[in-house]
């Protein structure tokens, strides 16, 4: 910010002589900070009675009466906050008194001489000023607004992200003059043009005491315009000072106001559009955000160089997605807040250049060019030749997103917490990252003995080079050694990422596969320390739908038996009162039987939400890895049909070491979901009070289904699973279930959920537990 708000505003109003104090808003109970959609209800004007304003002359708009808005989807102008509109103005009118020839009309008029001589301009082009050829313009800094994350150039009137790069600039627009009812701003070039206008026809006239968006109480017509004002393709009628109607001059709205006209009907009720000068709401400093306490970044997986604003996308769904859930279970934290940004490590690398382009054969070359884009990250990811350059690239982003965050929030440095959103391949890097894991550890170890090697023939020849290898094997285990004592120095001196990871969710996560694969197994410790030290992060969460062919579960490879205990389900974000997910009991899986004649192909829903289906078996989730592959689930055809049938088919297997008592909860699922698959056209608010009973009848299982006490449990549950829905194909949800979390509120309420602490006490208890 280039000036203190309060000092700026207060300056500003002392050169008017009034108490700027008088002209803000009294909010009340209401929050402080809100989002507009750009669509406001019809209400009374929210001014306050002590506004220099009301019941007083026509004088310039003061800088809480006029809002800039934004047009980030290129269709509706939304308005800025309070505080941020507020910043906005003190900075233009600073532009416009350092470049009065710069700014032109599109200044705010500092005498009543200035505003006449500007309205006797009025047909100028707003942007003479800029092709005069005169001096260049006096810069003021960039106005930092939407909480930190945008920043606003006021000469060009461009709004621009922070902390990811971004093509397209955001248009921004300073609202002066608004149509009744939507309260959206008129063009800025035609505001100006009225405001000048009517500063310099009605200044120092006496406007009413108060101010309605209601219609006028007296009906008006062409008659009692006592002022106009021709724009280019409308023109503008004053009945009175607060009476200021816009009409078209299209062919098509004359003709319908000569008709309406002769059926006795007044111009303005029949094709008028009433305006209002100045926003519905005055801007206040406080209508601001809270300062952000809680960071985390957001981490792609593959496909990103086939589209490189995905994740931008995809963090913005999420982003909006946690404001809901914020305003609707955490608006009491008034003082907290926490907020997303996307981490784009794939454009910078360099990997092969195009050499694997150079080698794709022309045919089906579509396909071929999505795969390279997308399934290649993976092979680069396994190749010791790239491996480095991916991490380092991902490292090297979080730090520069984490430095400048701190650097515009000095305070976050020392109170703020980070958190890290990963997303398929995006965990399994991410995870090396924290941990320092380097395949190439494993792979000098495992080089043969020349002791062991065949000397049934030893010649010359042989002796020689046996010797050398000897030789050189002693050189390169002194050198091994080395590198690894300057790597222990090293990473207690400077680890990898430059703030300490507070809990790390990976969504859609292979991790398990790729652990597997590297030797690890079941231990008896039962914490997430057998490959995830809390020292390094203080809490891990593997997020999964049940059918993403991509995901595999974590809680297995700690404690073998956990392959037969179900994930903790993720509550649906409306449910009422849910059980706090550090108070479920693990319960047991109980398979249903079920007939050979049921079909995989019958309709179970998508990645959406949904209630619990107690009829999943994971016995073989992790021990079974050749059910399906990282490259199996990336194929097409039949080799991904062939995985999905493997991987979702249903088992009539028992579960082994349990016995099968299908309790009353799963007869009442399947009942219902029979009844709900069976009825296409069934109410939402019946849908709810299914979804209610079926989470009732979960939590309530029989005992048999519940784990023994005296059976080792995880310290913390790692594994947590999103529900399946009931209407859509379980094949489709496959294909749809990896990118569906992004927009999910159930997931944008579970992150929240664990990064709003419940209380201090509650944390301190939690901290000596990781301890």
């Amino acid at each position: 910010m280039i000036l203190g708000l309060e000092d700026a505003y207060s300056e500003y109003h002392g050169r008017l002589g009034s108490d700027p104090g008088s002209a803000y808003l009294d909010i009340g109970d209401e929050p402080a900070y809100s989002e507009s959609d750009g669509s406001v209800a019809t209400k009374k004007r929210n001014r306050s009675t002590g506004s220099r304003h009301r019941g007083e002359v026509v004088t310039e708009l003061g800088p809480e009466e006029v809002r800039w808005f934004y047009k980030e989807d290129k269709r509706t102008w939304k308005p800025f906050v309070g505080h941020d509109s507020l910043t906005i103005e003190v900075s233009y009118r600073k532009f416009c008194e350092l470049n009065p020839d710069k700014a032109g009309r599109r200044g705010p008029c500092e005498s009543a001489a200035g505003c006449e001589s500007a309205g006797g301009e009025a047909d100028a082009s707003p942007e003479d000023g800029d092709r005069d050829g005169g001096s260049a313009a006096i810069g003021v800094e960039a106005v930092c607004v939407r909480g930190g994350l945008y920043e606003v150039d006021v000469k060009e009137k461009e709004c621009y992200p922070v902390y990811w790069n971004q093509q397209d600039r955001i248009p921004v627009m300073r609202g002066q003059w608004f149509t009744d009812g939507t309260w959206l701003p008129l063009e800025e070039e035609d505001s100006d043009l009225i405001e000048q206008e009517h500063l310099a026809r009605f200044r120092g006239q006496q406007m009413k005491d108060s101010f309605e968006t209601e219609a006028a109480t007296k009906p008006v017509d062409s008659k009692d315009a006592i002022h106009s004002l021709k724009l280019s393709r409308s023109h503008v009628d004053w009945h009175s000072v607060d009476e200021v109607y816009l009409y078209s001059d299209a062919t098509t709205s004359k003709i319908a106001r000569t008709v309406t006209q002769k059926l006795g009907f007044s111009k303005a009720s029949s094709s008028g559009t009433r305006l209002h000068r100045g926003y519905v709401e005055e801007a206040a400093p406080e209508d601001k955000p809270p300062a952000t306490t809680h960071i985390v970044f957001v981490v792609h997986g593959i496909g990103q160089k086939m589209d490189q604003g995905r994740i931008i996308r995809n963090t913005s769904m999420m982003r909006d997605a946690a404001r809901k859930m914020e305003e609707k279970h955490f608006s009491d934290r008034t003082t907290e807040h926490v907020e997303f940004l996307p981490v784009e490590w794939r454009s910078r690398l360099t990997l092969d250049g195009d050499t694997v382009d150079s080698i794709t054969p022309d045919k089906v070359r579509g396909l071929r060019d999505m795969l390279n884009s997308s399934a290649m990250d993976i092979m680069y990811y396994t190749s010791p030749l790239y491996r480095d350059e991916i991490t380092r690239g991902l490292t090297l982003e979080m730090n520069r997103l984490y430095m400048l965050f701190c650097s515009r929030n000095p305070e976050f440095e020392e109170n703020g917490k980070v958190s890290i959103v990963s997303h398929s391949l995006g965990c399994v890097i991410t995870f090396d990252i924290m941990t320092g894991w380097d395949p190439l550890r494993f792979h000098h170890g495992n080089a043969p003995d020349p002791a062991d090697l065949d000397m049934s023939r030893p010649g010359f020849e042989e002796r020689r080079l046996l010797e050398e290898l000897r030789l050189t094997k002693l050189r390169l285990r002194d050198l091994e050694n080395q590198f690894q004592g300057l790597q222990a120095s090293s990473a207690i001196a400077a680890p990898a990422l430059r703030f300490k990871v507070e809990n790390f969710f990976c969504m859609g996560s292979p991790l398990a596969v790729f652990l597997a694969l590297r030797g690890i197994r079941p231990g008896a410790n039962g914490t997430q320390d057998h490959f995830l030290p809390k020292s390094i992060c203080r809490r891990l969460f593997n997020i999964f739908h049940p059918t993403d062919p991509v995901a595999y579960r974590l809680e297995p490879l700690i404690l073998k038996h956990y392959s037969n205990i179900t994930p903790v389900q993720i509550h649906w974000y409306n449910t009422t009162s849910p059980t706090p997910y550090d108070q479920i009991r693990p319960t047991l899986l109980n398979p249903l039987k079920e007939s050979a004649s049921v079909s995989d192909t019958e309709s179970i829903p998508s990645p959406c939400t949904s209630p619990p289906q107690p009829r999943r078996h994971y016995g073989e989730s992790i021990t079974s890895l050749g059910k399906a592959s990282i490259m199996g689930a990336a194929s097409i055809g039949k080799g991904l049909g062939g995985i999905l049938f493997s991987r979702f088919s249903r088992s009539s297997g028992q579960v082994s070491g349990m016995e099968e008592e299908p309790s009353d909860s799963e007869g009442g699922a399947s009942e219902t979901e029979n009844v709900a698959l069976g009825e296409e056209g069934v109410a939402s608010e019946s849908e709810e009070k299914v979804y209610e009973k079926k989470e009732e009848a979960t939590m309530s299982q029989s005992p048999s289904a519940v784990m023994d006490s005296t059976t080792l449990e995880l310290e913390r549950r790692i594994d947590f699973e999103l529900r399946e829905g009931l209407v859509e194909s379980r094949y489709w949800s496959a294909v749809t279930s990896h990118t569906g979390y992004w927009c999910s509120l159930d997931v944008a309420l579970f992150l929240l959920t664990f990064m709003y602490r419940p209380n201090e006490g509650d944390e301190a208890t939690e901290e000596n537990q990781d301890l």
